[in-house]
């Protein structure tokens, strides 16, 4: 089964240029619709242009003296918004505004049946805090989104799944009180990478005690434990609370190779998470799924990712080698050689990944009943 598939694209979701040296390329969402139009999915989608946030919708998550804060950085064109990731530019007040208003017109899309899927390959900024921007995110727009259509719209029940290779832990401590948001977070172990939280003894708090899953991956996990793991978590948790609503953070840094992190997985990951994620949301709520892009620092891994996420969401399939055309546009971008497959080899997980994630599992596992829906 599939459903409507929208794409929120625009240039202005482009402008979010933290700098020519900085990991965090705005080219990453150019080759990836590039990719994406080669294989003939940009076809299969409808397209919906973003919108500007206005103050009083990031202030459903940020504090209005942070607000006024990045107002005066944007302006003036410089500065750093945290310890040292996150530069300011100027506009950087107007790009973060235009990669949250992105979100919300997924979300309304969504919400209002106009789609059933829709994605923001410039979203999924989930390291902001309320009251400051962290790990090159300056205002948070999934929990924006969360709070929007909570407020909005009376949505008491959300899953939100995080495959970034770093701790979404600004969405997770944004809601680690609340129960109306189930949180599921697959991240490189944070002694390793930053931000350092997310352990598994992190499971909520009050009424939402149990509702928060943090599943940190040893360095150089590959897909066999990944989707072992995905698997034993995700579906029986989501299942449990029953939510209105899935939203999958799909940060491409979990992939091999990836510049900042040290995972080990390939697109195949990718595509077989969002296409468990997309029968759950057909088996639990309509089929009503918000997609975020999120982290990926090695262009040509970022393009495969998303691409093979789309590929889930439209139930298209699409050969493993790479389009030539698409190739040629990449060296021109990247100035690198391209890769020519959609989906590598896997590896294997050392024996040592799967022993010291058994003992996560085991504790996880004992969770889920909690999950349930209230």
């Amino acid at each position: 089964m599939t459903g409507r598939v929208s794409l929120v694209s625009g240039d202005e979701l482009q402008t979010y240029d933290l700098g020519p040296t900085h990991p965090l390329r705005p080219e990453r969402i150019k080759v990836a619709l590039a990719l994406m139009r080669s294989y003939g999915l940009l076809n299969s989608v409808s397209h919906l242009q973003p919108r500007l946030a206005t103050d009083s919708e990031i202030l459903l998550f940020h504090l209005a003296e942070y607000l006024e804060t990045v107002k005066e950085y944007s302006s003036r064109g410089y500065g750093l918004l945290d310890a040292g990731d996150t530069p300011a530019f100027k506009g950087c007040y107007e790009a973060a505004g235009w990669v949250v208003g992105a979100s919300l017109v997924a979300a309304e899309a969504v919400i209002n049946g106009v789609s059933t899927h829709a994605f923001n390959l410039s979203g999924g900024l989930h390291h902001a805090h309320p009251d400051r921007a962290s790990g090159f995110c300056i205002f948070n727009d999934p929990a924006i989104s969360i709070n929007y259509l909570k407020k909005n719209y009376g949505i008491k029940r959300v899953a939100y799944v995080d495959i970034d290779a770093h701790h979404g832990d600004g969405v997770m401590y944004g809601f680690y009180s609340d129960p109306s948001v189930l949180d599921i977070d697959l991240h490189e172990d944070g002694r390793y990478l930053f931000p350092g939280t997310g352990s598994p003894e992190e499971i909520g708090k009050g009424d939402a005690a149990g509702l928060k899953f943090n599943v940190p991956l040893p360095p150089g996990t590959a897909d066999d434990v990944y989707l072992e793991t995905f698997e034993e978590i995700v579906p029986p948790a989501i299942r449990g609370y029953s939510p209105e609503l899935i939203m999958l953070q799909s940060g491409a840094d979990s992939h091999r190779g990836d510049l900042l992190s040290h995972l080990s997985v390939t697109a195949n990951v990718y595509y077989q998470v969002a296409s468990k994620i997309h029968d759950l949301a057909h088996e639990l709520c309509d089929g009503r799924v918000i997609v975020f892009g999120g982290g990926g620092y090695r262009l040509s891994n970022v393009a495969r990712c998303w691409t093979s996420v789309l590929s889930a969401f439209t139930t298209t399939s699409i050969p493993n080698e790479l389009p030539i055309d698409w190739q040629m546009y990449y060296r021109s971008i990247a100035g690198e050689e391209a890769p020519t497959l959609l989906m590598e080899s896997a590896e294997k997980s050392e024996e040592e990944t799967g022993k010291r994630l058994a003992e996560v599992l085991s504790e996880l596992k004992r969770m889920i009943p909690a999950s349930r829906r209230r």
